[in-house]
């Protein structure tokens, strides 16, 4: 994932130093600077200047010593991730490659400096990386682009044994050592960092650092000539069924229609691989019969594929007429044993399950027996052409909690329809990625392994995936907040936050708006001290904190009580106090002024 970061600045700074910190947040839009000086080194393909040996045998762990002290990755531990040598991996929207050499040859390199050949177009550099020092491992490096122009990144590589688990790519159960074998998570990660858009990249010049190890990187290409229709946040990591040759037929409701489509399959989180057998797309009927044949997907040409751990697949382009405001049939086969995936526990939706065998490709729903209520392994849905999107990241407010199940009346539901009926905007896809329970700082789901908590990795922590990644995305809107204060973040702790999540996102270009949280006083945790600080990021979010944004949609305003402003207005509450309803909802979404969408 992106930027390692924590519990907000603040606590960042106690732990790593302001110098580090201040570089973590340093994430500026990059800017042309001179013609590149002639005299720079030929750029060379990445595995030339491979010089360390990362990965062991399980039988020889002294062929390789990763960190200097002889700890190294198993090859047998990564094989059953699916990060076999040679293998594709597309994670954030780039594709990666895991490199094709033995355990204990070179097989990546320690950054100092080194002129990197690399070829494209797109919005990020994506680095496949880990740190060795036992913390975070920093540095600068040069972008350089055909044009000669160049531009300067940050790039910073959680250690191997001590980063974060929330933002690893992969995290492996063991460390092979020169005493044997240790019960440990090694962990890898993918970090993303922008480049000018529209410039052809020519080469990379590595940070000057050796305790930071490139495995790969890549430029991630922009998404032209798509628009994101539909998407879910990942917000665990749950046991399911078992399922053993099922098919899942997922509903989805799409907000903008296009000529063709296409699906994203993510494993996040995950430890191991899974196998998605076939898979087709189909306009619902009713339940889960389709109206007309379903047809099918294919990935990479072929009708079947296995995602590696942490990894995502999307399926090919296919001609397709996606309706606007219509429910899809997402279908796949799982023909191997899954007992437990990613998913995005509160759908609102139900979707369905068959008995044995391989359905995708049913129009009836005479063989899908069983019922779920939430979204496994699938997280997008894009529709050919359109203006792009406006991705929702929120709290269960915005996931719909308290809203008419099934209705499509969740706030984002609402602004779309809004968006659809009008011409002095473009008429953008809306990505809601809500996830009921999450926070600015603080992980609810602790990032690896199966878990029964779902309120998802903090906003920190998830914001390349779920907003920088999107397809297409414009704008940004954060409405978050009123569960960090529930459970007892301070008001600095949250405004650091969010102040964060403005400047990382306005250096991939995005335009970025802020929501106040809305009252709750009667439920539980929402007490007068929590009150105090929701008021406090308010007035901040009003005042001073509306420079770090485009733009502030007064939320609280909108759906307080008037006689009683630290509650929700009585038509405007689902009875819990918390959760506004459908009426409430579309209050909200009623409010926005859809000026402030425009990218």
């Amino acid at each position: 994932m992106g930027v390692i970061v924590g519990e907000g600045p603040e606590v960042l700074r106690r732990v790593w130093g302001t110098a580090l910190v201040l570089g973590l947040l340093a994430a500026t839009a990059p800017v042309a600077t001179a013609r590149a000086e002639t005299a720079e080194a030929r750029p060379l393909p990445l595995e030339r200047h491979f010089d360390n040996r990362a990965v062991s045998d399980d039988d020889h762990p002294g062929e390789a010593d990763f960190d200097g002290s002889g700890g190294s990755l198993s090859a047998q531990d990564l094989a059953a991730a699916g990060w076999t040598p040679g293998r594709d991996l597309t994670v954030q929207g780039a594709r990666l490659n895991w490199p094709a050499r033995k355990a204990g040859e070179p097989d990546n390199a320690r950054a100092d400096g080194q002129s990197v050949r690399v070829r494209g177009r797109g919005d990020a550099l994506a680095f496949l990386v880990a740190g060795t020092g036992g913390a975070p491992a920093s540095g600068r490096g040069t972008v350089r682009y055909a044009d000669g122009t160049r531009s300067v990144y940050r790039l910073t590589a959680p250690d191997w044994r001590t980063g974060p688990l929330a933002t690893k790519a992969v995290a492996l159960p063991h460390v092979n050592g020169p005493d044997g074998q240790a019960v440990e998570k090694a962990r890898l990660y993918v970090v993303t960092v922008p480049v000018a858009r529209g410039r052809e990249v020519a080469s990379v010049s590595l940070p000057r650092n050796r305790d930071l190890h490139v495995f790969d990187l890549a430029v991630r290409p922009a998404a032209h000539g798509w628009t994101g229709t539909w998407s879910a946040a990942t917000s665990g990591y749950q046991s399911v069924g078992p399922w053993t040759d099922r098919t899942l037929r997922l509903v989805v409701h799409t907000s903008a229609g296009g000529p063709r489509v296409r699906i994203r399959l993510d494993n996040t989180f995950a430890g191991a691989p899974v196998r998605i057998g076939s898979a087709t797309v189909a306009v619902r009927a009713e339940g889960a019969s389709s109206r007309g044949a379903p047809v099918p997907l294919s990935f990479r040409g072929a009708g079947s594929t296995e995602i590696p751990a942490g990894a995502q697949a999307y399926s090919d382009p296919l001609a397709f007429d996606v309706p606007r405001d219509s429910d899809l049939l997402v279908s796949f086969h799982l023909p191997g044993t899954v007992t437990a995936a990613p998913t995005h526990r509160l759908a609102m939706q139900t979707s369905y399950v068959s008995g044995p065998g391989d359905h995708a490709r049913d129009g009836s729903a005479a063989a899908y027996t069983s019922t779920i209520t939430s979204w496994p392994f699938l997280t997008g849905v894009d529709v050919g052409g359109g203006p792009g999107s406006v991705v929702l990241l929120g709290d269960s407010i915005t996931d719909g909690e308290k809203s008419t199940p099934g209705a499509n009346r969740r706030w984002p539901d609402v602004l779309a329809d809004r968006l659809r009926a009008q011409r002095a905007v473009p008429r953008y896809g809306v990505l809601n990625h809500g996830i009921s329970a999450n926070r600015v700082v603080g992980d609810r789901y602790p990032g690896d392994g199966v878990s029964t908590e779902t309120g998802g990795v903090d906003a920190l922590h998830r914001l390349d995936r779920d907003v920088l990644a999107q397809t297409s995305a414009r704008t940004a809107v954060v409405f978050l907040g009123v569960n960090d204060v529930r459970w007892g973040a301070t008001s600095e702790q949250v405004i650091a936050g969010l102040r964060e999540i403005a400047a990382r996102s306005h250096a991939r270009g995005l335009r970025v708006l802020a929501a106040t949280i809305v009252p709750c006083e009667g439920e539980a945790r929402c007490t007068a001290a929590a009150d105090t600080e929701r008021q406090e990021v308010n007035a901040w979010l009003r005042g001073r904190g509306a420079a770090a944004f485009d733009g502030v949609l007064d939320f609280d305003a909108v759906i307080r009580d008037p006689a009683h402003p630290s509650r929700i207005l009585p038509a405007y509450d689902s009875g819990d106090h918390l959760h506004p309803g459908d009426a409430g909802l579309a209050a909200l979404a009623e409010s926005v002024d859809l000026r402030m969408l425009r990218g």
